[in-house]
């Protein structure tokens, strides 16, 4: 289970590649993480964030990671995935959107 750890983490790709090493093949891993907004306006906010405050302000947290292009390249396949936005606002807020979902790991890497 990851929750809001793959936002944070210097290295998702290294912290992904870990959970697919101590998975096995048919493993699963639930997560509820920051993500990349579908919008191009909120990508282009979170990025300026992701790029100047925002980490040192929360803990290396990154807003707008493409998480789940990250999951994909780290061979888990996405089975159940929601978008939220938390907290659910009138006004959006580039940190608030989230998924929240269900990947299995395919396979391991060969030898």
């Amino acid at each position: 289970m990851t929750s809001l750890v793959l936002c944070s983490v210097p290295d998702q790709s290294a912290a992904l590649s870990e959970i697919a090493r101590v998975l096995e093949p048919g493993g699963t891993l639930r997560f509820f993480e920051h993500v990349r907004s579908e919008s191009a306006r909120m990508r282009r906010a979170q990025h300026v964030l992701d790029a100047t405050i925002w980490p040192p302000l929360n803990g290396g947290c990154h807003t707008g990671r493409d998480t789940l292009r990250a999951l994909a390249d780290a061979r888990f396949t996405v089975t159940e995935c929601e978008r939220v936005r938390f907290p659910d606002t009138s006004f959006p807020l580039p940190a608030a959107e989230h998924v929240l979902g269900t990947a299995v790991l395919r396979d391991r890497r060969p030898s």
